[in-house]
């Protein structure tokens, strides 16, 4: 494939079937400058100098992934995960993905504004796929909020996430979830929980510990499920309350899945997000004789050894009670692991999956029967852009989105492995998994990246993308239902022109006190 030049890049995707969340029809995409052009049958634009080919027959053309969750070299439990922003965005392009979200996480009592800029000095020289940042609340007060705001109109952040595990590190309390989910209702920007009773996992850990459990297994144990599941009742509560839309990231358990989908169902604005851990392996491996082996799979919360989770999991993703796919990709080497050797709590938290979560789902979901190719589509791209006010730039071939385009051939298979795979880690914790459907090719802004397992990427050349705030797609519901509530507020009180008014009763009765003091008469405050 002959090199492309900055300016004038000339694509056309000629032959496959042109996969979108809502429609699949066979079609050629034409693409230049990074924007998709044409998208219809036999297209032949001119001049054909310069152009480049690439044959889909066969195959299907789909938007890039969006990974809606990852930690590229975070700073945490003592290390710092070994994926940075050039090797982990150069995974995720060889899976399929062109955009991933991380966070920028702030300590107790720092500046939001001085994290985000941070991590974003830490990405932009290495990106090689266009990046955004979620922002952390990891503390409350007046500068918190000002800060927030700040981020929001100027930084073009929309999404802040709350902790309610990591006590004394990052988690808040509910009064502070109330004024996060306040402001970010106030400020048109999607709340976000990681959801486990922080304080039932402290007293679980000290518990084990206590009796002699020091292994990986006792991190499970110290925080079943069931501390997921209130944590995320709780969540939505407080979030309900306040009538703030509600993002539940890394969704791990049944019983936490079973409370979103409730939650949806009566009415409540709030969007599950299943990784590609808790929706390809289990729990079980915790109790693996190889410590090495079991400690690879801690994360928080952690995977439950209930096998079942997985396939409970991603039905509920295909039929929608589940909105979005991320990954949690955090990853530490079996070195890094082993600082939790003799006490699990020191076991850095953190799993791989951002090169392989595209197929673990084609696998898992459509593969199986459970989801279809649209489906999929809007699981690990349309929604998610939809949600965080991409959309239609991202999570679309379409007329004027830009060119973040997979072909992806749905026969074909690969086997996941710590051998073959691009990120830094020395393990995987879907080895061994034979996945249909693979990533032939990567388009990222126009640009051919990746082609039969060749890259062609150069670090720093994705852009972080601002994400405006209320995003139609989730505060529509929202403002309206704010509108009703204010009609019926407006109806319920008195108007001025009505006897009835706040002036007249007021009126009325320094009338009527004054004929009872006047004539003895018997006081009333109501008309005759």
């Amino acid at each position: 494939m002959p090199p492309q030049t900055q300016a004038r890049q000339r694509l056309l995707i000629k032959g496959g079937k042109v996969v979108n969340d809502d429609l699949s029809v066979v079609a050629d995409v034409y693409v230049e400058d990074g924007v998709v052009q044409q998208v219809g049958p036999n297209l032949n634009p001119e001049p054909s100098t310069g152009l480049v080919v690439l044959d889909a027959t066969n195959k299907l053309v789909i938007p890039g992934g969006i990974d809606t969750h990852t930690h590229m070299e975070f700073p945490f439990m003592g290390s710092r995960s070994k994926d940075d922003f050039y090797t982990g965005t150069k995974a995720a392009i060889a899976g399929g993905t062109t955009m991933i979200i991380d966070f920028a996480i702030p300590q107790k009592g720092c500046s939001l504004t001085e994290a985000f800029d941070t991590w974003k000095s830490w990405a932009d020289p290495k990106v090689c796929c266009d990046y955004s940042l979620h922002v952390a609340v990891t503390w409350w007060s007046n500068k918190v909020k000002q800060e927030m705001e700040s981020l929001v109109q100027n930084k073009g952040v929309n999404s802040f996430k709350m902790f309610m595990a990591y006590k004394d590190i990052y988690m808040v309390n509910d009064e502070e979830l109330y004024e996060a989910f306040s402001c970010c209702k106030e400020l048109g920007a999607v709340a976000q929980v990681h959801a486990e009773n922080g304080e039932l996992i402290a007293q679980g850990a000290k518990k084990m510990l206590a009796m002699g459990i020091t292994g990986p297994e006792g991190h499970e144990l110290c925080r079943p499920e069931e501390v997921e599941a209130e944590a995320t009742q709780r969540a939505i509560t407080i979030a309900n309350a306040v009538n703030c839309p509600l993002y539940v990231v890394h969704v791990m358990s049944k019983s936490s899945a079973k409370v979103i989908s409730n939650a949806r169902r009566e009415g409540k604005v709030v969007y599950g997000e299943p990784i590609a851990a808790s929706l390809g392996t289990d729990g079980t491996n915790y109790w693996n004789k190889d410590w090495a082996h079991a400690a690879a799979y801690v994360m928080g919360p952690p995977l439950r050894p209930d096998p079942s989770t997985p396939g409970f999991l991603m039905n509920l993703l295909a039929n929608g009670d589940l909105s979005v796919t991320g990954t949690d990709n955090c990853t530490f080497d079996i070195c890094q692991k082993a600082l939790g050797k003799d006490d699990f709590t020191k076991i850095p938290n953190g799993v791989n999956g951002v090169e392989d979560r595209m197929s673990v789902i084609w696998e898992k979901g459509v593969h199986s029967g459970k989801m279809d190719e649209n489906r999929f589509v809007a699981v690990t791209s349309t929604n998610a852009a939809k949600i965080f006010n991409l959309y239609p730039k991202k999570g679309r071939i379409a007329v004027g989105s830009d060119a973040d385009i997979v072909i992806w051939d749905p026969k074909a298979t690969r086997t996941i492995s710590a051998k073959t795979h691009h990120q830094a880690n020395n393990f995987n914790i879907f080895e061994g998994m034979v996945c249909h459907g693979v990533p032939v090719v990567t388009v990222s802004r126009g640009k051919v990246v990746y082609e039969g397992g060749v890259f062609n990427v150069t670090a720093g050349e994705g852009k972080y993308v601002s994400r405006p705030p209320f995003s139609p797609y989730v505060y529509k519901r929202v403002r309206q239902r704010e509108q009703i509530k204010a009609n019926e507020n407006d109806l319920a009180a008195p108007t001025s022109s009505s006897f009835w008014s706040q002036q007249s009763i007021r009126n009325q009765l320094l009338k009527n006190q004054h004929e009872t003091a006047v004539n003895n008469k018997p006081y009333t405050w109501l008309p005759t």
